[in-house]
């Protein structure tokens, strides 16, 4: 699927972009496990894709702006990326708040290299609230629209140093 654990993120942002769960799914080791912005959890890579598929035939999604903050190798085959992320409606032009997320990605080298690939053994979304400090959603919303406008129709994903 991936190789870097950076691509790896940027390539679940921009299957759920995409609306495409089979693609999504495909992100996700055979184990693996994502667990939704509501608290849901759903393992195995066909458990993903059937939990996806009716979400994105039912209603158009909104989709995610993103910086990746950090990725951090724990042992060679093992890794962490932890990243804030923001959601446009659909037909919308700015973030929803309440929708803001921190996302972390547990990534494992999955295979035998050179063939090996990295795959998601654990993709959380976290509600961002920031419960008392408005001012650091506001400086993250101001950091996600200057991703959006640097490359709309391109980039879902930024990398940046904390």
């Amino acid at each position: 699927m991936a190789a870097t654990p950076s691509a790896l993120y940027r390539a679940i942002i921009d299957a759920w972009n995409a609306r495409d769960a089979e693609r999504m799914s495909r992100a996700f080791a055979d184990d693996g496990t994502l667990i939704g912005f509501d608290g849901s959890t759903i393992e195995t890579r066909s458990g993903v894709c059937d939990h996806l598929q009716p979400i994105f035939a039912s209603h158009p999604t909104a989709s995610y702006v993103a910086i990746e903050r950090e990725t951090r190798r724990l042992t060679p085959t093992v890794a962490v990326v932890r990243a804030i992320a923001g959601m446009i409606p659909p037909n919308g032009t700015d973030f929803k708040p309440e929708l803001t997320t921190v996302h972390t990605l547990v990534a494992i080298l999955d295979g035998t290299l050179p063939e090996a690939r990295w795959k998601a053994a654990i993709f959380q979304a976290t509600p961002a609230a920031w419960h008392g400090r408005p001012n650091d959603l506001a400086t993250v919303l101001d950091e996600l629209r200057a991703v959006r406008d640097a490359a709309p129709a391109k980039a879902s994903v930024r990398s940046s140093s904390l």
